[in-house]
């Protein structure tokens, strides 16, 4: 097994240039389509197939496309899952940063003397789901590949602040000198009925600190409420995910939405000017029609996204020059659950992004453990 990580070069191999025939003229209907392909749209009648190859992804061939990728996975080394009996769970892990000559990263942990035993069950030991009763922890590595636990980042905070119940699924900003984590704050069980929330709905909370070692302090307020009643995300703002760009904080989320939430899922954007708010959500939300959790980065001089599971154009990349208007970019598979990508340019604001090599997906341990305990898996995204 390898032990280090390694940088996968990218080659652009250009086409031979193919001669423009007019649309109607005789050339064109005794040529047909070339046989080598054109790497710009000809001008000649296209099927739909063909129209797409050249209006919707960024190159007409896969092994020229950057964003054409596909996906390798090896456990990492250093942490400890009380043999995958369930009671402790590591998941949703943030992206990934270096700072003080290593790698951090943020994520759900739950240490729990039982495991999940369902909404109807829970109480103030018995955990509901997997991110029930959880906190915000942290890691560190030199290599990516062996962690060492450095312990809770995040407590919950003090009733009523959002979050009491369980704070989950975070992600990590860093701007002007600062470090910034967003999280999921429950105010009741996931799973349960009633309460102030209920089931999975939550609000976005945050905690600042001065140092990616903390300590952290709660903000203790809503930094992105949920939406209005009958609108897409009343219920829940999950998985938050900032990057930086046009000066500002951009915030990616996700809500589960309509009667099957279970199988729809959409991604939206809050931007705000300071990392705790006010945020605006804008008025296309939600951006992309399919996706589950939020992966996203820099790259060219827009945003690219990992569409992972749930909807129409599931298992795909999808790019937007604006970082509004997405578009399948290229269509792939065993994409990584929950990915806590390396992204070096997230909050540089950029307009030359150099996309991702390397990340966190959250598996199971093990077929037979897959429904007690999850865990990481190191992901080298290979082109």
């Amino acid at each position: 097994m390898k032990k280090y990580i390694y940088l996968i070069a990218l080659w652009t191999i250009s086409a031979c240039s193919t001669p423009q025939v007019k649309v109607g003229s005789t050339q064109e209907a005794e040529v047909g389509y070339p046989w080598d392909i054109p790497q710009t749209k000809p001008d000649r009648p296209l099927s739909a197939a063909m129209e797409r190859l050249y209006d919707n992804y960024l190159t007409p061939r896969p092994e020229d496309n950057e964003l054409f990728s596909s996906f390798k996975y090896t456990k990492i080394k250093g942490l400890d899952y009380n043999d995958g009996d369930g009671t402790i769970s590591r998941r949703d892990p943030s992206k990934i940063i270096k700072e003080n000559g290593k790698y951090y990263v943020w994520y759900t942990r739950r240490a729990t003397s039982t495991p999940p035993r369902g909404g109807k069950l829970a109480n103030d030991t018995i955990p509901s789901t997997d991110w029930d009763l959880s906190e915000i922890w942290y890691a560190t590595s030199e290599d990516g590949f062996t962690w060492e636990e450095q312990g809770v980042a995040v407590t919950r905070p003090e009733k009523p602040n959002a979050g009491y119940r369980s704070v989950s699924t975070p992600d990590i900003l860093k701007w002007k000198g600062k470090y910034y984590l967003f999280y999921q704050g429950f105010y009741d069980a996931s799973g349960s009925k009633g309460g102030k929330k209920g089931g999975d709905n939550c609000p976005v909370a945050a905690s600042y600190a001065d140092s990616p070692d903390g300590p952290w302090t709660h903000a203790n307020k809503e930094i992105i409420p949920n939406g209005k009643s009958g609108t897409w995300d009343q219920f829940s703002i999950h998985d938050p995910y900032p990057l930086v760009r046009d000066g500002k904080i951009h915030v990616y989320f996700k809500a589960a939405y309509g009667d099957r939430p279970e199988y729809l899922v959409g991604n939206g954007l809050a931007i705000a000017d300071n990392p705790l708010g006010p945020y605006e959500k804008h008025p296309l939300n939600p951006l992309f029609n399919s996706g589950h959790e939020t992966c996203l980065f820099p790259f060219k001089e827009g945003i690219a996204a990992l569409t992972i599971r749930n909807g129409n154009e599931a298992n795909t990349i999808q790019y937007a020059p604006d970082g509004v208007n997405f578009n399948i970019a290229s269509v792939t598979s065993l994409m990584p659950t929950a990915a806590g990508p390396y992204v070096p340019d997230a909050f540089t604001d950029t307009k030359d992004g150099r996309g991702i090599s390397w990340g966190f997906a959250t598996l199971p341990t093990t077929e037979k453990t897959s429904r007690k305990a999850t865990a990481f898996w190191h992901v080298l995204i290979v082109t």
